[in-house]
């Protein structure tokens, strides 16, 4: 039997970046996974919902063409040849990742990997059941969708992100339970596809985590696109028939939907794989980790969704560059001051860092500066004008504490400030960097210098007072 290096049970953007790292630092790796390599990510979540997210930007933009001296008849949505599509573009990320792991001479089992203890990993497919050892596991096995035991889930008529993203044709009627990234994510895909789409939330606002001046933008969007959302309400019960699904909601209403999506969170996929009776620590059905990423069991890792936390593929995937770094010897900790996250609503949201509101909660002293996608020649030739970049810095040092965007391309623009901030920049000193012209970070660099007042394409808050005051 070969005793490996690095076994990793899992092969999500967390599992195949950890077994291709410890190949480049010469570790004999293998990788045990139970369905197609890429995990939820490449095939059941971000990858097929951002091809679907494309193509209803795309139809969003022949709608508009009007507007642009371009005459086309009204855009029908060929559902079908969309999802035909979303599948090829996982098919080749997926086949790409697989090429991947080849070329880095590691091995792939294909079956459900069960931790039998330290350098023990039990694999069971079809019946059969194989063993491997292992001088160190990385446990990468990710999430699943949470399916509330009131909501009655089938796979037919009431679904999970899992099942919508595999429908072939749009229902006419979708009613989403949870307001939360998920659900506004696939509210703006299919209202856009002519979907009647309802959102109910339990909570008294969407997006709960997210800026509450960037979700007002998303919620104009969704009245303007027809898009009923119930807050502050619960779904009591779910009644379906060949029909379709009553959905009977806390404050009195029926809503008729011919499909229900379930999307009120995700939670981690830790049952049944042998890890308690192992010796490792659960909490709420995440694995305990400590920032080297290392188990209550030695030799044992874990990364990803398995551990709670924070449920993003790119946290996953640095999460292994760290437990590899580790399990091979070395001694590296996790840091995650400077995480972005994206919303692919319509327009984006892309975050960094603090909001306002975490600022006051923490009794975080700082100061704003705002800058609208509406004053920027590039984002009104593109006729992509709704928006704005907020950036917050230190009332003392000007250290960048965070920012908001929300607009076009905030997915992209993000980055350039979670660099400055990795690098410890003041404002003034990312402010300084020339941008070209015309293009979008130009709105990020007047942000920046509106933090003191002297953004040259908008008045200050100062310059305004002083007008005012002469008057």
């Amino acid at each position: 039997m070969i005793e490996y290096d690095l076994a990793i049970i899992g092969a999500g953007p967390g599992g195949y970046v950890a077994a291709i790292r410890g190949a480049q630092k010469g570790a004999k790796v293998c990788v045990v996974e139970a369905g197609e390599v890429g995990g939820t990510c490449l095939n059941r979540g971000c990858i097929p919902t951002k091809a679907l997210y494309s193509t209803a930007r795309l139809l969003q933009k022949v709608r508009g063409a009007s507007e642009h001296g371009i005459r086309v008849d009204e855009p029908v949505i060929d559902f079908a040849t969309a999802a035909l599509r979303k599948d090829a573009v996982v098919d080749k990320l997926v086949g790409g990742v697989a090429q991947l792991l080849k070329a880095h001479g590691i091995d792939v089992f294909t079956g459900r990997g069960f931790l039998e203890g330290p350098g023990r990993v039990r694999i069971r497919h079809q019946g059969v059941v194989g063993h491997l050892r292992a001088k160190n596991i990385i446990l990468a096995t990710g999430s699943i969708p949470a399916t509330p035991q009131a909501l009655p889930v089938d796979g037919k008529n009431v679904l999970t992100s899992d099942e919508i993203l595999a429908i072939k044709e749009l229902p006419k009627r979708l009613l989403i339970v949870g307001g939360g990234y998920i659900g506004c994510e696939f509210a703006g895909i299919f209202s856009t596809f002519g979907v009647e789409v309802t959102i109910v939330e339990q909570l008294p606002i969407l997006l709960g985590r997210s800026d509450r001046q960037a979700v007002r933008e998303v919620e104009k969007t969704f009245k303007a696109a027809g898009v009923k959302v119930h807050v502050d309400t619960a779904v009591e019960f779910i009644e379906t028939d060949a029909a379709g699904s009553r959905v009977t909601l806390s404050n009195g209403e029926t809503v008729v939907a011919d499909k229900v999506l379930v999307s009120v969170g995700r939670r981690p996929n830790s049952s049944g794989l042998g890890l308690e009776d192992a010796g490792v620590q659960l909490e709420n059905g995440a694995v305990v980790v400590d920032a080297r990423m290392r188990t209550t069991v030695d030799g044992v890792f874990a990364i990803g969704d398995l551990t709670g936390g924070l449920q993003l593929a790119h946290v996953a995937s640095y999460q292994a560059g760290i437990a590899v770094e580790n399990a091979l010897g070395k001694d590296s900790r996790v840091d995650y001051r400077v995480v972005p996250s994206i919303i692919f609503t319509v327009p984006e949201i892309a975050q960094v860092g603090l909001t306002e509101g975490e600022c006051v909660d923490q009794g975080q002293e700082y100061v704003v500066g705002r800058f609208a996608y509406l004053a920027s020649g590039k984002a009104l030739c593109s006729g992509e004008t709704r928006g704005t970049v907020k950036i917050l810095a230190d009332k003392g040092e000007g250290r960048i504490l965070g920012a908001t965007i929300v607009g076009e391309e905030a997915s992209s623009l993000v980055a350039e400030i979670a660099l400055a901030m990795q690098k410890n920049l003041t404002v003034d000193e990312f402010a300084e960097v020339i941008r070209a012209h015309p293009s979008l970070p130009e709105i990020i660099k007047e942000a920046a210098e509106d933090v003191s007042g002297s953004a040259v394409h908008k008045v200050s808050r100062k310059v305004a007072r002083r007008s005012a005051s002469t008057r």
